[in-house]
């Protein structure tokens, strides 16, 4: 089945209030999705932000953004009343989420929401037991953050920071009502999240959502389950994370994620995987997995190095992971991201695993016509073809970037005379591919200039920004895509 799908997260929606919420512009989105024939939904990972604001980057694996709460949604439970969030200063530019200053006024308008709320509700009690294996850690991890002024738990009393059992149950004990508030706040978000996704679901509109392969080091995760990862007895990585060296970076891209311990995985069954998966699909109806050629090899540096230019390849789990992972919990649906140094091992895991693997057309022009971004390459439909993915510049910018041989390439190859046209011929291309999936930005059919790229990868700041201007979602617009599925079938 062909389908089309755009790429926008939820901080990109329009709002009143600093950044995407999943309120009334969520479902004015899925309704001009709708009008527009496109199926598929796709954003970034749903998980809190934490340093950089990266949701790569995030203090759980399983905790929703509560950044997304809606506040009106909260109004209409009598949660919250309306000068308590609309007199709140949300930011001045409505083209740009300010995180610092949401960080600064969101938690406090969600705690008056917090303090009406009945903690004995049987729907809250129920969700709190559905998610039991990672809620009360998360919780009570955000509340010792919060309590140790938003420090690393690597920095917090010794006992604490070791999670031993003693100081544990004095922390649960002692802050039990912070710890509270932070579930009540993952209970917001999922019981708007799922609203939302049965909607767009009701419409014949599927979300793919977006797992990082690794996990932050001041997260939760790595906080009670050390075992899962290269540490040592002080919980300090012996490796960590990242690219090695390239064209595009001469010193690698240092991620600094710890590594995982794969023997230990292998010993358990992958079970920590396999939960983290479910939880996944869960929450998408289809799961892109990042650096998905980590699984096969993946590149470690010594902890402690200011670049990524000393490491070594190291052999992953490769398909023994994701064929447990299919015999616990059934056929998943899931997208390879498989951009990156691809070697034919990772190829021949990818074929093994048959999951759809990614094609971008930005990448498609810069190696003349035997590249395999270029769509009559494909081997077959079994891919994702994007124009470009949240880490890409926006098609107009892309454009006014291209060198003088990729550009007489680009206009021959997309059949257009002057450079304006390149970004709606982009487009086109990856509409009438044999691929099984065409994906674009949101940016990109808006027209964006480079100011709304969403992320430049290896910069600390200054990134996942981007919002949509209200009254974006037009019926014009909507037509227009819907002329472009219906002649390609999508």
């Amino acid at each position: 089945m062909r389908r089309s799908g755009i790429l926008m997260h939820i901080s990109s929606l329009p709002s009143d209030y600093g950044i995407g919420k999943l309120g009334k512009e969520a479902y004015e989105f899925a309704d001009f999705l709708e009008k527009g024939g496109v199926s598929v939904w796709q954003i970034l990972p749903l998980s809190p932000t934490s340093y950089g604001d990266s949701p790569y980057q995030s203090f759980s694996v399983h905790a929703g953004n509560p950044y997304f709460i809606d506040f009106e949604k909260l109004e209409e439970q009598g949660l919250l009343l309306p000068e308590e969030y609309k007199n709140v200063n949300w930011g001045s530019d409505s083209r740009r989420v300010d995180y610092a200053l949401i960080y600064e006024n969101v938690f406090s308008v969600l705690r008056k929401a917090y303090e009406r709320f009945d903690t004995s509700d049987e729907d809250y009690i129920s969700f709190c037991k559905e998610k039991s294996e990672w809620l009360p850690a998360y919780s009570l991890f955000m509340a010792l953050k919060e309590a140790h002024g938003g420090r690393p738990w690597q920095e917090w009393e010794k006992p604490l920071a070791m999670f031993e059992e003693e100081a544990i149950l004095e922390a649960r004990e002692k802050y039990s009502d912070e710890a509270e508030f932070y579930s009540v706040m993952q209970y917001w978000f999922y019981s708007q999240w799922n609203d939302l996704r049965k909607y767009c679901n009701e419409k014949g509109i599927s979300i793919v959502g977006d797992i990082p392969i690794y996990v932050a080091y001041d997260s939760a995760e790595v906080w009670q389950y050390p075992e899962l990862f290269c540490l040592d007895k002080e919980k300090l990585p012996t490796d960590v994370a990242g690219c090695p060296p390239d064209f595009f970076s001469p010193t690698g891209q240092l991620w600094g994620n710890p590594l995982y311990d794969w023997e230990y995985h292998k010993k358990t069954g992958y079970n920590w995987w396999i939960k983290r998966l479910e939880s996944a699909m869960k929450l998408y109806d289809t799961v892109r997995i990042d650096h998905f050629r980590g699984f096969e090899s993946y590149y470690a540096i010594p902890y402690g190095n200011e670049t990524a230019e000393i490491g070594e390849w190291r052999k992953g789990p490769n398909t023994d992971l994701f064929e447990k992972a299919e015999k616990a919990l059934g056929n998943m649906s899931i997208i390879a991201e498989d951009l990156g140094l691809i070697t034919d091992e990772v190829r021949e895991m990818l074929k093994n695993c048959g999951y759809p693997g990614m094609k971008v057309l930005q990448f498609a022009f810069d190696s003349g016509s035997s590249c395999g971004d270029l769509p009559h390459n494909f081997a077959n439909s079994n891919c994702i073809v994007y124009t470009g993915t949240h880490d890409n510049m926006t098609l107009t910018g892309w454009t006014e970037s291209l060198g003088a041989r990729s550009m007489t390439f680009a206009k021959k190859y997309l059949r257009v005379k002057d450079r304006k046209d390149i970004p709606e011929a982009m487009v086109r291309l990856a509409w009438s591919s044999t691929a099984e999936l065409a994906v674009a930005q949101m940016q990109d059919f808006l027209g964006e200039d480079p100011n709304a790229r969403m992320n430049t990868p290896a910069t600390p700041s200054g990134n996942w920004q981007y919002r949509v201007q209200k009254g974006a979602f037009t019926a014009k617009l909507a037509k227009k895509i819907l002329a472009l599925n219906e002649i390609y079938y999508r």
